[in-house]
């Protein structure tokens, strides 16, 4: 998708001291684009400005309607059209949830601890790209160093904790698709392919940045084997050879992601109706692109919006 948050080059906060903060460390060094700052659990959320609380989102009241008006103004602003309204809601509600399934998947990934943030503990400034969350109640490993901490929920084994991630995913977005599901004309099965969607592309552009591809992976195929509901359909990845027998990793997205919209020429990379032979070709300019640039930095932003 080509509709990417607006970066800044502000510092990194420090994040306070938590069960989770290893993670955000992390990003921080990987895709300092995104900023993650954690709350005491009785801390006020920060307000004003460009903050949103995934609470008012999901309350798909005054605070939505502000929050899309951005995204109208920013289409019509950088592609010289009026979009439809499922559109602007559409890719709304993207730039909220891939970077608030990192919040989730990412933990898991890196020090298997799933937090379990509600719609009142997950605060978001999109032009800035900051997120704020509180101290809430994770789920560990038995073996887990923290199994004793007063906010642990420990859990007997790896099937076990990929099935936390799934409801905490489920458990936060789905009050969000609720409220801004009707302004997308979706519904069901289509928004679910759309947090199917938004859980691979953001821990899979992870793994690409923490140089651990082949286990991200992975780890996505067994959280997501396109069985268990609410979810639809599987991480779709998969190879195509290059004119040099180069091979080039790809995927089929679930959902559409609407980018056809903005102009014939806006396709989505991982649309299934792509065919392979152009899918290659992008994918070949992409790699010379990237190696000419020396990768990293240039391919962030883009990134964000994959």
């Amino acid at each position: 998708m080509l509709h990417s948050p607006q970066l800044s080059a502000l510092p990194v906060p420090v994040a306070v001291a938590s069960p989770v903060g290893a993670a955000w460390e992390r990003l921080a060094e990987v895709f300092p684009e995104l900023r993650v700052t954690e709350l005491a659990a009785d801390e006020p959320g920060p307000t004003g400005g460009d903050w949103v609380s995934a609470a008012g989102l999901a309350a798909a009241g005054a605070e939505l309607d502000g929050y899309l008006r951005w995204d109208h103004e920013q289409i019509e602003r950088d592609y010289g059209r009026t979009p439809r309204p499922d559109v602007v809601a559409s890719f709304g509600f993207h730039r909220y949830a891939w970077p608030a399934c990192l919040l989730i998947t990412l933990p898991w990934l890196l020090v298997r601890r799933v937090p379990r943030y509600g719609a009142g503990d997950v605060y978001f400034d999109r032009p800035r790209y900051r997120m704020t969350v509180r101290a809430v109640p994770f789920a560990c490993l038995p073996d887990d160093p923290e199994a004793g901490h007063p906010l642990a929920v420990v859990v007997p084994d790896e099937d076990a904790l990929r099935a936390e991630v799934r409801d905490a995913v489920a458990a936060h977005l789905g009050p969000l698709l609720d409220g801004i599901g009707p302004r997308m004309r979706r519904r069901g099965r289509a928004l679910w392919g759309m947090v199917t969607d938004e859980i691979v592309e953001g821990l899979a552009y992870m793994g690409e940045l923490l140089g651990d591809q082949a286990r991200t992976a992975a780890e996505l195929e067994a959280l997501l084997p396109g069985t268990i509901k609410p979810y639809v359909g599987t991480p779709g990845f998969r190879e195509l050879i290059g004119p040099d027998g180069e091979r080039l990793p790809t995927r089929d997205r679930v959902s559409c992601c609407l980018s056809y919209t903005l102009g014939a020429e806006e396709i989505c990379g991982t649309c299934p109706r792509l065919c392979d032979s152009e899918r290659v070709a992008r994918l070949s300019a992409e790699r010379v692109a990237a190696e000419g640039a020396g990768g990293g930095a240039a391919r962030a932003e883009e990134a964000a919006a994959a």
